[in-house]
């Protein structure tokens, strides 16, 4: 998931953020919206073969813990009676014949098997006694972890990252390549910490510990190849759009990069989805402007569209590409049409990233998929409907960026149980044939699921781009969900369902004064307000949660009803503290989501830069209620646009408060830290959390902000590691409850 301050918007349509739907005025709902049922969420993943929501755990009653105080700690800080340990960090052996990390950037290897950099999505897939994928907890798994940037790079050299022959750089996540030429090594370490780690685990005397030298270790990095794989009356379209020199059919490509939130299917198989995948791509000197369609779909994603000016110095990319023309593992991030045609270069190759990738974690012979008909776009998370036997299942899906979508896909195969443990043929069976949908949320608390076909007369007819065919759709999806007037929202990130009732939650991180004002605010993107100390400016800048409820229970509906859950804000917000949020409940920049399939406590992570001067990123416990359990409210609306006050009210619905009793801070990170992924083993008891780029904002390798966790004993101390943590409790007793 993005950094708020680096993160930043393509989407120019002129569709509604809820002006022209609310002149039709804004209609209560009954307080009854038919939803029944506690708390529970996306953990659903975690329970594969789940045939009806009667199958549901208990939700747990009351939090069993004491709500933290912010913390400023360089630390991972957690209530009275509980642990951490770290099951693995940054640049850790996967194999015994490499040397431990030294924390120094002195490697001379190439990464790809280490453990990679920036944890973010992260799921668990017990294993049975005869080595096969079970949902059965065995006290032996595979744990698989995204990794999502390069932010951190220079700590993986010795003095920073190398351009141009200086050393010392820092490019940010999006680039800022000062245009010079970068080393060979640099670029190999960099482009291999990405992907995904997949490590063996196993419960001991000692708690859940990483089996180092298993077989089942793993990396899929951004240069391991990958199956393109879409429905099959439009894969030949899609296959002529991923012609490279390295595969000049179409039908494979290199890597996955980038990778945020996640998805786990009911089958047991791992969805890892490329986020801000764009930046990584640049042009070089000289070579001709896109044009044509060409140019519409790089700027609505991001791409270079022209070579760096003449004059100009710094540029967004990672300079990966100034390695070696001739080798293909740098020249396919140069998008210069530099051949004659598209199998002599590589201007295709961002059109190889953008999906859900779906990996088997549990046969590391396979080669990793990637999902073309659930749509291209900045993947944030791909979680699965509650599974019924004979029905389609759903996956719900946020594209993060600010004005950007909420997306479902529905497959055309019904659930059968016995694919559980069918691996990538079953992902074939359930992932290549159904229908995408953008989602619309209309002012009176109801919602519609638009389908993206070019028999639709928007798409067919879309003046900014003209559709060839329906893979075009898969692959431009951003553009087809403008065609249809989807609502655009406040950065869509984690998607999590409640196993408990079914209903979906999805995180909407911030949002910018540049998008959101009093008059831009909408029924489901209610507030437009001021920083309260001006940290993060103004629009939405602690974020909010919204909730919705698929009509009759269905994941194929074509209609939900929804709600806001919660409104992050600081204590001291005023009128934009709409759920009534105190100094130990407080939060902004709602991000990572997932409920214990356990417990039911939906668990909220925070990726914040406007509290932070006050306390590190944090994750929270909430107990749920259901959709319509609140009522209708009038949000109160004001900042300064252009230098003048602007005001205004929106009328939106919320959730029942929650209060302190239904809504505690668990954790505090590091300084720097972003707190994203998490899951669970020991039925509970066991709770797995990554902890992202500690230090992130360090100017120097040498001075770095933090220090953890080599200054808590784990590996050598000097540069701050991303980590994934255990967290039981000194009792033996199951987490939060």
């Amino acid at each position: 998931m993005s950094h708020p301050d680096h993160e930043t918007h393509s989407n120019t349509s002129d569709n509604p953020h809820f002006e022209d739907i609310l002149a039709r005025g804004l209609a209560s709902p009954s307080r009854r919206m038919i939803l029944r049922g506690g708390v529970g969420m996306a953990g659903l993943a975690m329970l594969p073969g789940c045939a009806s929501l009667a199958t549901a755990p208990a939700p747990v009653q009351a939090l069993g813990f004491p709500s933290l105080d912010k913390s400023l700690l360089d630390d991972v800080v957690l209530p009275p009676g509980y642990r951490y340990s770290v099951v693995h960090a940054t640049g850790d052996a996967l194999s015994a014949q490499l040397p431990a990390y030294s924390n120094t950037g002195a490697e001379t290897d190439d990464w790809s098997n280490r453990i990679g950099d920036h944890h973010d999505g992260m799921d668990i897939f017990f294993i049975d006694d005869r080595g096969r994928y079970t949902d059965r907890d065995t006290g032996r798994a595979v744990l698989v972890v995204n990794h999502e940037s390069s932010a951190d790079g220079h700590f993986m050299h010795p003095a920073g990252q190398t351009s141009n022959g200086v050393s010392g750089k820092k490019f940010t996540q999006f680039g800022d390549w000062d245009l010079g030429a970068r080393p060979e090594l640099e670029v190999l370490k960099e482009i291999n910490h990405h992907g995904v780690s997949v490590v063996e685990i196993e419960r001991g005397p000692n708690g859940w510990r990483m089996k180092a030298g298993s077989p089942l270790n793993r990396r899929v990095t951004a240069q391991t190849p990958a199956r393109i794989a879409g429905p099959r009356a439009h894969l030949k379209d899609i296959q002529s759009q991923m012609v490279t020199r390295w595969d000049t059919a179409g039908t494979r490509s290199r890597g996955t990069l980038n990778n945020c939130g996640h998805g786990k299917t009911p089958w047991g198989t791992y969805l890892a989805c490329e986020e801000n995948w764009a930046f990584y791509f640049q042009m070089t000197a000289g070579a001709a402007a896109a044009s044509g369609r060409d140019a519409v779909t790089r700027r609505r994603y991001g791409l270079p569209v022209a070579a760096p000016a003449a004059g100009q110095t710094r540029a967004n990319s990672q300079g990966w590409h100034t390695v070696s023309a001739s080798d293909d593992r740098f020249a396919r991030w140069n998008l210069s049409a530099v051949g004659a045609s598209a199998d002599r270069d590589f201007r295709n190759e961002a059109n190889t990233f953008g999906y859900n990738v779906e990996i088997d974690p549990l046969s590391p012979t396979s080669t990793p998929v990637k999902r073309v008909i659930m749509g291209r776009m900045a993947h944030e998370g791909a979680v699965c409907s509650l599974p019924k036997a004979g029905q389609p299942l759903a996956f719900y899906m946020g594209c993060d960026a600010r004005n950007e979508y909420i997306y479902k896909f529905v497959s055309t195969a019904v659930w059968d149980p016995k694919d559980i443990g069918g691996g990538i043929a079953a992902g074939d069976k359930y992932l290549n044939e159904g229908k995408l949908y953008a989602a619309r949320f209309d002012a009176n608390g109801q919602g519609q699921w638009i389908e993206l076909d070019i028999k639709d007369t928007k798409v067919a007819n879309y003046a900014a781009f003209k559709f060839a065919n329906q893979g075009e759709i898969y692959i431009h999806t951003r553009l087809a969900a403008d065609a249809v007037g989807a609502t655009k929202m406040d950065r869509p990130e984690w998607t999590a369902v409640n196993p408990k009732n079914g209903e979906i939650y999805v995180t909407l991180t911030n949002n910018s004064a540049a998008n959101r004002t009093p008059g831009r605010a909408d029924a489901a993107n209610p507030r437009a307000y001021m920083d309260v100390d001006g940290k993060r400016g103004a629009g939405n800048p602690n974020g909010h949660i919204i909730r919705f409820r698929e009509n009759g229970d269905q994941a194929a509906a074509t209609g939900f009803r929804w709600d806001i859950f919660l409104f992050g804000a600081e204590e001291d917000a005023g009128d934009a503290n709409l759920s009534g949020l105190t100094a130990r409940n407080s939060f902004s920049s709602p991000d990572g989501l997932w409920f214990s399939p356990t417990t039911g406590i939906c668990w909220i992570q925070t990726d914040d830069g406007a509290m932070t001067d006050e306390t590190h990123c944090m994750m929270l416990a909430a107990l749920p209620g259901e959709v319509g359990d609140g009522g209708k409210v009038t949000v109160k609306n004001k900042m300064v646009v252009n230098g003048a006050e602007q005001t205004g009210t929106q009328e939106t619905f919320i959730g029942a408060a929650l209060g302190e009793a239904r809504l505690r801070r668990f954790l505090i990170g590091p300084k720097g830290s972003e707190i994203t992924g998490v899951t669970e083993a020991d039925g509970g008891r066991a709770l797995f959390v990554n902890i992202q780029h500690p230090g992130e904002e360090s100017k120097s390798v040498t001075a770095a902000d933090s220090q953890w966790p080599g200054n808590k004993g784990y590996g050598r101390p000097g540069r701050p590691r991303s980590a994934t943590i255990v967290i039981t409790r000194t009792d033996g007793g199951v987490i939060g409850a």
